[in-house]
């Protein structure tokens, strides 16, 4: 694949602890700078793609009600805390 050159402004914290982190991986900083990116980019691409399955669910009305949520929730809490409070 071709890249492309661009240029990031960063401060000088951020950049020593790349070149830090680089030098204790054996990674140039190019190499850090797109894995982040590249992690950056899939996680939220990932979260738009779950908000809008979520969105697209709720317009069929496929969705728990809140009030179902939080009573299950709630015995759930209820639960772990007896098994807390029953510990030796």
């Amino acid at each position: 694949m071709a890249t492309e050159a661009f240029t990031i402004r960063a401060d000088g914290e951020t950049v020593r602890r790349l070149d830090q982190l680089a030098k204790q991986l054996d990674r140039s900083r190019n190499y850090l700078v797109n894995q982040a990116i590249q992690e950056y980019l899939d996680l939220h691409a990932w979260q738009i793609q779950k908000i809008e399955e979520g969105i697209a669910a709720a317009d069929r009305d496929e969705v728990i009600p809140h009030e179902d949520v939080m009573a299950e929730m709630d015995a759930l809490i209820e639960q772990r805390i007896r098994a807390f409070e029953d510990r030796p």
